[in-house]
């Protein structure tokens, strides 16, 4: 997402130091994620104790109305729209639509909290807040460059994405589980290659603007969201209790 900004547009500013700026960053980027976070998971919690909303997207009898599978896939349109719009939107434009795009994940994943026990939802976030966190801290850290590890967990990524499309027709328990399995495994390396990859991108930040900047934090934080949130769907399916 980020590649096309790694050349001449990034290098670190004269006499500045180069560590605060990194880490300035990287501190923009975790508290835009961490704010899409709660937004997401208190909109979940509100909609999923609605009984009106229950109601609307046909939850009593397993299957998804017009507006169910609306706000399952809306999500999608704003990741492409602020990925493929960075250049054109300005930073407000981009808090915007991250905002409204935590609250369209929010109502997504309240689909989630329907169909697992409250114990079990929670003891999946926990696993996957410590995994994220030590993979983390591990892209952070490694002084080993992750760029042709990113690309294999990325290749592994459209494989999942194409096994998903088929399964959506075949229904073979099987093959779910191991897309689940690579699911798991493919979200905790990409964690690390994309930790290191924004550490990289914020060395040059100084040098981008205040506005851009700005806007490079909060698609790294949706960037970083969605390492979360992609991770913690494929665990679930296996520290799950449905109710």
């Amino acid at each position: 997402m980020f590649e096309e900004n790694n050349g001449n547009y990034f290098g670190t500013s004269a006499g500045a130091d180069a560590g605060v700026i990194v880490k300035t960053f990287m501190s923009q980027v975790f508290t835009w994620m961490t704010l899409a976070m709660v937004v997401t998971a208190g909109t979940a919690w509100w909609f999923a104790s609605s009984e009106a909303w229950k109601s609307l997207i046909n939850v009593e009898t397993g299957g998804l109305t017009g507006l169910g599978w609306i706000v399952t896939l809306a999500p999608l349109g704003f990741v492409l729209l602020m990925s493929f719009g960075f250049q054109k939107l300005s930073a407000l434009a981009m808090t915007l639509l991250f905002i409204a795009f935590s609250v369209l994940m929010g109502m997504s994943l309240s689909f989630i909290l329907l169909a697992y026990t409250a114990a079990s939802v929670f003891k999946t976030f926990i696993v996957t807040a410590g995994m994220f966190g030590i993979m983390s801290v591990a892209g952070y850290t490694t002084k080993t460059d992750l760029t042709k590890f990113g690309s294999i967990m990325m290749m592994g990524l459209v494989g999942i994405i194409l096994a998903m499309l088929v399964n959506f027709f075949l229904h073979s328990s099987s093959l779910e589980y191991i897309i689940s399995v690579l699911g798991v495994l493919i979200f905790t390396g990409l964690t690390a290659y994309d930790v290191q990859r924004l550490k990289k991108i914020g060395a040059g930040a100084g040098t981008y603007g205040e506005e851009n900047s700005k806007k490079l934090s909060i698609l790294g934080a949706l960037t970083l969201y969605l390492d979360f949130i992609n991770l913690f769907l494929f665990l679930i399916r296996f520290l799950g209790n449905r109710r």
